[in-house]
């Protein structure tokens, strides 16, 4: 998958637990932790939205695209 989640540093950085978290969003703790390890096929734009609301961050800081090899290969392709 190339998109990362880096909600684990955001946390550290906000030093604030996975549970109060979930406390603040209303995300059971299952499903966050499913986000956090990157094993999430989808995320709701509301929980995204609740996340950023109570970590004051902004998508970007919890979302990172990162190309894979395929990807790169496929554009290069592409171009060719």
């Amino acid at each position: 998958m190339a998109i990362r989640v880096t909600l684990d540093r955001v946390l550290l950085d906000r030093r604030m637990s996975l549970t109060e978290l979930c406390d603040r969003v209303g995300v059971t703790m299952a499903n966050l932790s499913i986000l956090k390890t990157g094993k999430a096929k989808a995320v709701r734009f509301s929980t995204l939205e609740a996340l950023c609301r109570e970590l004051q961050c902004q998508p970007g800081e919890i979302l990172n695209y990162e190309a894979d090899d395929a990807d790169s290969d496929d554009t290069q392709k592409a171009a060719e």
